[in-house]
């Protein structure tokens, strides 16, 4: 496999719009997103966004009702065109991996390759299950695979056929965390390195935040933002948007003098002086200092280490309530009084 990543879009989807039983029959609304060779975007939204009949959509299991996608110039679905399924250069891994229990490894790999010669299906068979490290399980049978391993096997046999786009529907909701993080990494590895265009599905931020190289922020049928996982993680475009990448203080606000004021301090603010906005702080962006510093006076609640950050609990002089996040040699303590100042880094001012 070739490492391969450039910065044109192998698949363009298009004001995708699928119509489906439900509240108003539209699961997914005008949706736009670009795949990338070499890249993985990680589609990211809570249950009933529509993530998965948008993954559907794109492997040609469900048809559009408007829009279009594209791939490599070759329209897949748009007004009265609908491709095949088969047709399309797609690699599709569902939760369930849908191994043929009755197969082993190889000859589930090797399933999609009917149109290649003996030796040309074995070798790219096992240079698929060399990819994900399984070349030494080729002859076992589904129920002697442990979940990761059956998992790495329906990766192979996706990745086999070269497809143009991959797509992984929450490829590891069923496995542990740490045996999650583990073939997550893997995974990534190998699609990078296959050169394919990949999509992700999860419900994971933090998942999502850790391996993706884009994200597609997914709520109601609809992208609501798409980016790199900084931008989005420091640059939230709405409430919504910052609330599904993460923990976040909502200030309602408005703007005067270029500038939003919150409890905290104020927020430079791009938008017209007069408008109602929301500052958006995340946790790491509230900057706790020695009672009596320059800031907001406050109060430790509660003090919870998390790892290598402790998570503080505290109160305002209004009695209003706000969570910061510092280093856990931090020596700020239940009780304690408290300054408080804002990361500028840290702080989105969007419209509300």
């Amino acid at each position: 496999m070739n490492m391969m990543a450039n910065d044109t879009p192998r698949v363009v989807i298009t004001g995708a719009e699928v119509r489906l039983g439900g509240a108003d029959g539209v699961a997914v609304r005008g949706a736009d997103l670009s795949l990338r060779a070499g890249q993985v975007t990680a589609l990211l939204g809570p249950s009933g966004a529509g993530k998965s009949t948008l993954l559907r959509a794109i492997a040609g299991l469900e048809r559009l009702h408007a829009g279009e996608i594209v791939s490599d110039g070759n329209v897949w679905s748009g007004p009265g065109m609908h491709l095949a399924p088969e047709r399309r250069r797609c690699g599709v891994v569902f939760q369930d991996y849908a191994l043929f229990p009755h197969l082993t490894a190889i000859q589930n790999v090797a399933f999609g390759l009917r149109h290649l010669s003996g030796g040309e299906r074995r070798q790219r068979v096992m240079e698929s299950l060399e990819a994900v490290e399984l070349t030494h399980r080729a002859r076992a049978y589904p129920h002697e695979l442990s979940g990761g391993e059956q998992q790495r096997v329906a990766l192979a046999r996706a990745l086999a056929p070269e497809p143009a786009v991959m797509l992984l529907d929450e490829p590891f909701s069923g496995l542990d965390r740490r045996l999650r993080a583990d073939l997550s990494a893997m995974t990534l590895d190998v699609l990078r390195r296959s050169g394919t265009a990949s999509l992700i599905i999860t419900h994971d931020a933090e998942d999502a935040l850790a391996s993706a190289d884009e994200i597609a922020l997914m709520e109601r049928g609809s992208i609501i933002q798409s980016g790199t996982p900084d931008a989005l993680y420091l640059a939230p475009a709405s409430e919504s948007a910052a609330r599904m990448l993460g923990d976040v203080e909502a200030f309602a606000s408005r703007v005067d003098g270029g500038k939003a004021s919150t409890p905290l301090g104020v927020a430079a603010a791009p938008q017209p002086d007069g408008s109602a906005v929301t500052v958006l702080v995340r946790p790491e962006g509230i900057l706790v200092g020695a009672g009596g510093e320059a800031g907001a006076s406050a109060r430790i609640v509660s003090r919870r280490p998390a790892g290598p950050v402790v998570v503080l609990l505290i109160a305002l002089a209004s009695g209003e309530r706000v969570t910061a996040r510092a280093p856990v040699s931090h020596p700020a303590q239940a009780g304690d009084a408290v300054s408080l100042v804002l990361d500028p880094a840290f702080v989105s001012v969007v419209a509300r």
